[in-house]
């Protein structure tokens, strides 16, 4: 199995405290502070207003959803018609993000994260993932808990809108932190079709 290589900050790519631009597109990685003393922490989580200053988009959240997942749980990889500001609460995960966008330079590109949500570190992370987007998140040592605010109500959406790409995909060719037989992974997940079979709908 081939190293994964994990997205690491650099001053170059920072846009402003704490966010940076990745090498996706409309893809940025977020840092936040956590105060932490005996009782534990605080921390200000989602910030879309100081967030949009910054990257120069127009997101408001409508709806905020939670996903708890278990070690080898493999979720994704969706590729939804709205804009997703993620945060991961608890354990271990591997997030991974491609460009699923035909149009873009950066088309099948992909960007690994490890996500350690570590009750003693100063420090939490967030993704602001611009619609489609292909993500997927796969927990490494769980229970995962994956906050995520969207702009668009889930009862308002069309099944057009939210495109599930096959995990497998092997001009992907994602590596996962687990052989695909020794994880859970949804039935919608499994039967989703490739990038090639997508573009062939199109």
């Amino acid at each position: 199995m081939q190293e994964t290589v994990y997205y690491q900050t650099d001053k170059k790519l920072a846009l402003a405290k704490n966010i940076y631009r990745t090498a996706i597109k409309g893809l940025f990685y977020l840092k936040y502070h956590k105060y932490i003393d005996e009782r534990g922490f605080f921390a200000q989580v989602l910030e879309p207003t100081r967030i949009c200053q910054q990257i120069n988009a127009d997101f408001k959240i409508k709806q905020v959803n939670l996903s708890v997942s278990k070690t080898k749980v493999l979720r994704g990889l969706h590729a939804e018609n709205w804009n997703k500001l993620i945060t991961v609460l608890s354990g271990r995960a591997q997030l991974v993000v491609a460009d699923t966008r035909k149009d873009s330079p950066t088309y099948k590109k992909l960007v690994y994260f490890d996500f350690d949500a570590d009750l003693n570190s100063q420090w939490g992370e967030s993704l602001y993932i611009t619609a489609k987007l292909g993500n997927s998140i796969c927990a490494i040592k769980g229970p995962v808990y994956y906050l995520y605010g969207v702009d668009q109500l889930y009862q308002d959406r069309k099944n057009s809108d939210d495109q599930a790409i096959s995990l497998f995909d092997p001009e992907l060719n994602i590596n996962w932190p687990f052989a695909k037989e020794k994880m859970i992974v949804s039935k919608r997940d499994l039967n989703s079709i490739s990038l090639k079979e997508l573009e062939a709908k199109d």
